[in-house]
């Protein structure tokens, strides 16, 4: 069986290529717009590399040639950074799915599985979980929700214009390992983040919100979900989720830390400030995506794919923690710490790679 991994060198990239390397008969491709170098070692040996930015014009045509042969395709492909350039993420994330589609289509592989999200969703309870069931339209006030929406979207067309193609859909919370930990540092806390304090295992304040109540689960065991769709024939969207679930009051509990009551037009007034200013790199839109999105039930992947969560989300969380705190990384330039933000300021970038004692 052949599957091809788009996006193989992320953080559910990673996780996703050590679960299929226990498969025997499985042959390994993976396609990533910087590839890991010949020194990288497991999970990236015995892999068939293949460089393609799928956002570039004729990525499909490249994509096709790769996919040729395949059994199943797993689309993990995603921009978060540079965040003050929207119109390449879009680029990106929707045109480069819109490639990955297109390939599949053209050459004739039997099945598609894509990375979507919670952020799909649109804003929905926090006090009780929704199905699979719950509208796809996003959080308008987020580029991330509404491009993972989008290409929602295009997965609807697809399957209404080639029924013969089986499409399976991932809805995880936020997924955490501890190698993500310089990669989520870089991407969503930036370089004056005192991470370092993570080592303690502490967190001294802890913003909180009514609203602000998240679900999480390991990589790991997003990357089981993922293996079973690819290997079996379900068909449609699932959730995952790991219980339970995270809120300020629980976090602060686990970590020695105090709860401070905030309300929301502080909190995004805070992100668009810094934001702007470049302090830190993600835009108000995340608080927005944070406060709004629903609270998610598993239980038809735990149904229909037999999954269960191994690792709960606390013990996900703290695993970060963990790998922030120690600039955990792979030898993957997503992972790495390699640097991939064009619209940062040079002396910000540089200050956070020498920060990494060696190094989302």
């Amino acid at each position: 069986m052949r599957i091809v991994v788009v996006g193989a060198s992320g953080n559910a990239g990673t996780a996703l290529l050590r679960r299929l390397r226990r498969e025997r008969g499985v042959e390994l491709a993976g396609v990533a717009r910087r590839l890991p170098g010949p020194e990288a070692g497991e999970p990236y040996d015995q892999v068939e590399w293949h460089s393609c930015d799928v956002g570039l014009p004729g990525a499909a045509d490249q994509l096709a040639e790769v996919f040729a042969g395949a059994d199943a395709v797993v689309h993990l492909a995603w921009q978060i950074q540079p965040s003050h350039q929207q119109r390449i993420l879009h680029r990106t994330n929707v045109g480069g799915s819109r490639a990955v589609i297109d390939a599949v289509v053209r050459a004739k592989v039997p099945a598609l599985v894509y990375a979507s999200s919670v952020g799909t969703y649109a804003a929905g309870p926090k006090d009780h979980p929704v199905s699979e069931r719950w509208p796809v339209t996003g959080v308008p006030a987020s580029s991330y929700s509404r491009d993972k929406a989008a290409v929602e979207e295009l997965l609807d067309r697809v399957e209404r214009e080639h029924p013969e193609l089986r499409v399976v859909r991932m809805r995880p919370g936020l997924n955490f390992q501890r190698d993500a930990g310089t990669e989520i540092t870089r991407y969503f806390l930036g370089p004056f983040a005192p991470v370092r304090l993570l080592r303690y295992g502490r967190i001294p304040l802890v913003p909180t919100h009514r609203r602000l109540r998240m679900q999480a689960v390991h990589t790991d065991d997003v990357a089981e979900a993922y293996a079973r769709a690819v290997l079996g024939d379900a068909r449609g969207a699932f959730n995952l989720a790991a219980d339970p679930v995270l809120t300020p009051e629980l976090v602060a509990h686990h970590f020695h830390g105090w709860t401070v009551p905030v309300i929301a037009p502080l909190l995004r007034g805070a992100a668009a400030l810094t934001w702007h200013a470049r302090l830190q790199p993600v835009d108000a839109g995340w608080v927005e995506l944070a406060l709004g999105v629903p609270l998610m039930s598993s239980e038809r992947a735990e149904t229909e794919l037999g999954w269960r969560p191994k690792v709960d989300a606390v013990a996900a969380l703290r695993e970060l923690f963990e790998g922030m705190a120690g600039y955990a990384h792979t030898s993957s330039p997503p992972l790495s710490g390699a640097p991939d933000l064009p619209s940062r300021p040079r002396g910000l970038l540089k200050g956070h790679l020498t920060g990494h004692p060696n190094p989302y």
